[in-house]
Order: structure tokens, then sequence, then C-alpha cells
């Protein structure tokens, strides 16, 4: 099976640990973006993954694409040309005190970038399976219209097409709702990815709130999914991560799969002292790809995604550096975190 996914990497700027920015002159610099997460995650795991997206031409371009090959991800799909990095700057919050992103994407790139510049029928020769999120039409209105042209042209091809929600209010500012374009590129999802924010400020589905540590009321959630699948009758199945925010630092983590007629929802993993929480819903987007791709149940492939998510908690950086035999040996029940001789 190959995969390609479609979006923008960006350059990572992060304060150091609990750091507040500029709290100290150093800045961690690391490359990530949602896209690029769900690749580098699946190619880690061994399917065959094509990254397409716009870089500068300049070495900063380059050493992104040397990153992405060294955790081999086929690059090929990516086009250089003049401009700029989308990036963004990272405060990683502790206790009370939430994480912050500051974003510096204007003129990036991706964000000029024309139908020109994609061949998509090239591109999907030989993939099965493509796969989006939300934030790439949010950062500019060319954006939006090559994702849908993507997503349009993947189904045509008859590929599978995976959509993460990944609503993000501060970069939906070039004048067109939200829900307006999400809710195309929707309409050509067989699977729709999110949390409970994602499936309502998307795509203006009804659900419940997560704000606080009040207990997930499961019945809620699976009603939310089962509107998003009634609004949208080409989807398959509706994905949607499980998050009790206690602090910062402390969470617990599970997910939910409803197919149509059916509801699974995965076990529980309690997370004290998060490292660092960004590119979770990734791994989990990348998990249940694999997991339907290898596994063949909808039950076994949430767990997986679950897991897999889990365990991205632990690794400072956007990408989930996680091989097959720690998601395995997770799910097996070994959580301990004992030391391996």
């Amino acid at each position: 099976m190959s995969i390609a996914t479609f979006g923008e990497i960006m350059l990572r700027l992060k304060s150091p640990g609990q750091d507040r920015l500029f709290q100290s002159p150093t800045l961690e610099a690391t490359f990530g973006g949602s896209e690029a997460n769900v690749a580098v995650a699946l190619s880690r795991l061994g399917v065959s993954t094509r990254f397409i997206s716009i870089l500068p031409e300049n070495q900063i371009g380059k050493e992104c694409m040397r990153e992405l090959r060294s955790h081999g991800v086929d690059v090929s799909g990516i086009k250089l040309k003049k401009g700029r990095i989308g990036i963004y700057f990272f405060e990683n919050g502790a206790n009370q005190r939430p994480s912050n992103v500051i974003y510096d994407r204007e003129n990036s790139a991706l964000s000029k970038i024309s139908s020109e510049d994609i061949d998509w029928a090239a591109a999907f020769k030989g993939l099965k399976w493509f796969h989006v999120s939300g934030i790439t039409p949010a950062v500019s209105k060319n954006c939006a219209d090559e994702t849908i042209r993507a997503v349009r042209t993947a189904k045509e091809k008859g590929l599978t097409v995976s959509f993460d929600l990944n609503y993000r209010a501060k970069l939906w500012n070039y004048g067109i709702e939200a829900r307006i374009v999400m809710s195309e590129i929707a309409q050509y999802a067989n699977i729709l990815i999110g949390n409970e924010e994602d499936y309502q400020k998307s795509l203006g589905i009804e659900g419940p709130s997560a704000i606080g540590n009040e207990r997930i009321d499961i019945d809620a959630y699976q009603a939310m999914c089962e509107r998003a699948l009634e609004h949208f009758p080409k989807a398959e199945m509706a994905a949607v991560t499980l998050r009790e925010s206690f602090s910062a630092d402390y969470n617990d983590w599970s997910g939910m799969l409803v197919t149509r007629g059916q509801r699974f929802v995965s076990r529980t993993y309690h997370i004290a002292d998060i490292v660092d929480r960004v590119g979770a819903g990734d791994s989990f987007a990348a998990g249940l790809i694999y997991g339907l791709i290898t596994l063949k149940d909808p039950h076994a492939a949430l767990e997986y995604a679950v897991a897999l998510s889990c365990l991205k908690h632990s690794i400072p950086g956007d990408f989930a550096l996680i091989e097959k035999g720690e998601v395995e040996k997770l799910l097996g029940g070994d959580a301990s975190g004992r030391v391996q001789r």
C-alpha cells in the first residue's frame, strides 16, 4: 500500500523545556507540520509514503527534504520554488499554563501554490491512499483551492481519502468561513478524523463540549459522529480523539470510531508528565490509517491509533519517532516504562 499526504511542513522554533518564548536566548529548531507528521509516522511503521508540498529553493528547504528522507519519506512530490518556509513558534505549557503556538506562515512558498504546480493525476499514479488535513486549506485561498482539486482527483482515481479536520482558528483569516471550505473537502472523504471542536467548527456538526475536566459522554460523541456520517454520505467512518485535560501535563487519552451501524471505543491511557502533545492527533491519524490497512479490523485499528498517539506524548518535536514493536508492546499491556536491557 502506497500513501501520499499533502500539506505544509514548517520550521518549528521552540523555547527550551517549559520556558516562555524568549525567556532563554535559545530556540530549538526542528521541522513539523500535520501532513508531514503523518507521512513520517507511517514511513517509520513500514508504509511507503510520499509527501507532496512546495518548499523554498534554498538551504532551509533542502535541509527539510533531507530530514524527511532520513525517515524514509519519498520527497519526489516536493517542488522547490522561490519563497520562504512557514514558521511556527511553540511554547510548551506546564500545569495550569497551556501551551501556545504562534504562526508565521503568510506568504510562504506553499501559500502561493498555483494550479500549475502539481499534476495531481501524475502525483497519484501507483498510490492507493491520500491523506489531507484541515490545516492546509486554512493557510490561503490558493491552498484551499488546491486541496479541493487534490481530493477530487484522488476520488476520480479511486484512492481512499482520509481527512483530519484539524480546525485552526488562528489561520482562517482570508475571508472565507472554514465550514464552507471544509465541507466541500469532506464530501470526498472516506474517513473523517478529529476532536469534538474540529467536527463542530470545521463542519458545523453539533457535538459535545470538552471544556475543563468534565467526564466524557461517550453517547454524545457517538451521536456527533453519526451526524457527520449522515451529513457526508460518502464517508464510511468517523473517528474522534477523546482527551480529558486535567492540566497541560496530565491528560486522559482515548478514541472512538463510528461506522455505519457500529461504535468502537478504545481503552483509556492516563498520561502524566506529558513531554510534548503537538503531533498527537497526527500520530492518531497515522495509526488509524496503518491499522485499517494492515489489521483489517476497525476496533484493532482504533486501538493501534490510540496506542501510537499515546506514545507520541512522550517524544519532543512534531514527529512520532516510534517503531512498530513499541506500539505492539503497549497494546500488549506493557505500560511500565521499565528500562529495556
